[in-house]
């Protein structure tokens, strides 16, 4: 049910990543080049990726090049609920950052690097993502440009707080927004070394502590307030919710922006998962 790949298993440091990011977070045929490249970004400090997704009835932790590119836009959403429906189904499963920590879990890994966390979303509607349960029960160290723009930063870093997730700012003493650098919420603790991450990732998982999130700025802030709006009232007036929110949005904020956000995205998921393969090197030392 669960294959974890041979140099996965012999590795020092491993980081996650996900495989939405590759089937739906980009143009299509965009998504494996970014996904290439954070797993190239990965190695160059040290590291070895562990690329999640569901293939063929097993959930794979580490895949081939030739395996990531199965991962397009037919491609199953799959979060921590969906992993066992996915498995009898045979369908490819691109995994969520929930779906993607809840198999890293299983196989002990302690390192995840991802563009953005899903949170709580804006507006009235009940709507939470299922990575906030996984980050309360998952021992692991995410690093992420924050939560996803589309949602309530405040919000979730309310639930965060709530669920005893520390975040810990990559020299910002404030919760990055995704594409603004800055004006969320007070991070819980500024790091500016991958040695203090790593250092303090150890104790609170010594007390029994769960995920870590540490929030990596983007390299520019880019204003799109506005296209979210408009993309969210778009969505609600369509009726997409869910599961095709984020894509929907994404799609639009890069189709408004002349492609400013797609460049950001891709830039972010590959810092990340650079930045969390280096605090990785760190405490494997």
């Amino acid at each position: 049910m669960i294959r974890v790949a041979h140099e996965v298993l012999e590795a020092a440091a491993v980081v996650a990543l996900e495989t939405t990011i590759v089937a739906h977070g980009f143009p299509p045929g965009e998504g494996i080049e970014v996904g290439l490249e954070s797993e190239r970004r990965v190695r160059d400090a040290g590291a070895v990726p562990a690329t999640i997704g569901v293939l063929d009835g097993e959930i794979r932790i580490g895949l081939t090049p030739d395996e990531l590119a199965r991962f397009t836009p037919k491609s199953r959403k799959v979060g921590p609920r969906d992993l066992a429906a996915c498995l009898e189904s045979g369908e490819v499963g691109a995994t969520t950052v929930g779906g993607t920590l809840a198999a890293a879990r299983q196989a002990g890994i302690r390192f995840m690097g991802t563009g953005g966390i899903g949170g709580v979303h804006r507006g009235r509607r009940f709507d939470v993502s299922a990575d906030l349960v996984e980050l309360a029960r998952t021992q692991i160290l995410v690093v992420s440009s924050g939560a996803k723009s589309l949602l309530d930063v405040d919000a979730t870093a309310e639930v965060l707080e709530t669920l005893g997730v520390p975040v810990l700012g990559w020299r910002t003493d404030t919760t990055p927004r995704f594409y603004d650098r800055a004006g969320g919420p007070p991070v819980s603790q500024r790091v500016d070394s991958v040695a203090e991450a790593a250092a303090i990732a150890a104790r609170h998982w010594e007390l029994g502590g769960a995920a870590l999130v540490v929030a990596n700025p983007p390299p520019e802030s880019i204003d799109v307030e506005a296209l979210i709006e408009s993309a969210l009232t778009e969505a609600e007036e369509l009726g997409t919710t869910g599961q095709g929110l984020t894509p929907f949005v994404l799609a639009r904020l890069h189709e408004e922006s002349g492609g400013r956000t797609l460049a950001v995205n891709r830039e972010l998921a590959a810092a990340n998962a650079a930045l969390a393969a280096e605090i990785a090197v760190a405490q494997a030392r």
